[in-house]
């Protein structure tokens, strides 16, 4: 099991003393101000840090940054996103399934919406003619994971993270891991001269980055979502980018023809991937997880997709340019990708 670290240690210690007394616990998001302007910008920083400078090179590849894997946390937050359902409590030194816990009894939920068998999810285990081959590409289904093989408990596949309190799929629509893509759009903060701008903390240039507002939790995020059965995820980048940050579905033929060359031209060039594994989400469970592949695709010079306007898609609720900042709270992992990229474009964070 992953240790929290630094200032962070407290955490697990309060939490695991309310579960010792029975009481409710959960993981609190930061209060952050924005200006009033438009893109969205930090109004409270952190002090400088010493960053590493890893030139850019418009190659596809994983970083050399070393960021710490995102802990084990968001997945036992409570309750359950979407429901009034509150987890079975899981201390930080019971997470590991390689810990005997006999009185561990998580609870069973799978959303109504899941369970009703839409295209996107599966059936329940043990259904008629319903045989997953876990650990396996599945047909046009990928289920393995790329933290390696997981485990089986029951024929029911297990969190390769740990227990989250909470078995069954919940929100989520396939059994073991669901497969995810966030594209992480940036381009330089400029001044009225064209000049980059820099922080006054860091001293560093300022990266901004496409950002939604989630409906389903108010949360801000870098846009992205499932791969579909048989998807590359190259596609699955450039779908999820129109459609949730342009609402490319929404527009004229005409505009929407000239809008996806655009972004085509953007996403066929040579990204930088910045992630690829397991993520911390609240819709986790014991039985169902979220995995991705997270891209940064930058806008250099600020004359591709910079100049298209953004309009929210069906499932953000608001789309903007966001400052790189580590006091900006973002949903899930996501504060972890975005921190790779700023170190690896020698930006701000």
């Amino acid at each position: 099991m992953r240790r929290l670290r630094l200032n962070q240690d407290w955490i697990g210690r309060i939490r695991l003393a309310l579960t010792i007394v029975g009481l409710p616990y959960a993981v609190c998001k930061p209060e952050t101000r924005l200006s009033s302007s438009s893109p969205l910008s930090i109004i409270h920083s952190p002090s400088a840090a010493d960053w590493v400078h890893n030139p850019y090179t418009n190659t596809l590849r994983m970083t050399s940054s070393t960021v710490a894997p995102p802990p084990h946390l968001k997945s036992r937050c409570q309750p359950y996103p979407g429901s009034q359902i509150k987890r079975f409590p899981v201390p930080d030194d019971k997470v590991d399934w390689s810990m005997v816990w006999p009185q561990y009894l998580p609870v069973q939920h799978t959303d109504p919406n899941v369970a009703s068998r839409p295209t996107w999810a599966d059936p329940d285990l043990g259904s008629k003619a319903f045989s997953p081959r876990f650990n396996r590409v599945d047909g046009p289904v990928d289920r393995t994971s790329f933290l390696g093989d997981y485990e089986l408990l029951q024929n029911r596949p297990l969190n390769p993270r740990g227990r989250t309190g909470l078995a069954g799929r919940g929100l989520l629509g396939r059994w073991g891991p669901n497969h995810a893509a966030d594209p992480i759009v940036t381009r330089w903060k400029v001044d009225a001269t064209g000049q980059k701008v820099s922080h006054p903390a860091s001293r560093r240039p300022v990266l901004q980055f496409i950002s939604i507002k989630r409906k389903d939790c108010g949360e801000w995020a870098v846009p992205g979502g499932m791969v579909d059965p048989g998807e590359t995820v190259t596609l699955t980048l450039q779908r999820e980018f129109s459609e949730e940050a342009l609402n490319s579905l929404a527009l004229p033929a005409a505009e929407r023809a000239q809008t996806h060359q655009r972004i085509t031209q953007l996403f066929t060039a040579p990204g930088l991937q910045v992630y690829r594994g397991y993520v911390d989400d609240p819709r986790n469970t014991d039985n169902a997880w979220m995995e991705t592949v997270a891209v940064n695709f930058h806008d250099e010079t600020g004359n591709s997709v910079s100049e298209l306007p953004l309009q929210a898609g069906d499932d953000a609720g608001q789309v903007t340019w966001v400052d790189l900042d580590s006091a900006f709270p973002l949903y899930a992992s996501h504060s972890h990708f975005l921190e790779t990229v700023a170190k690896e474009r020698g930006a701000h964070w």
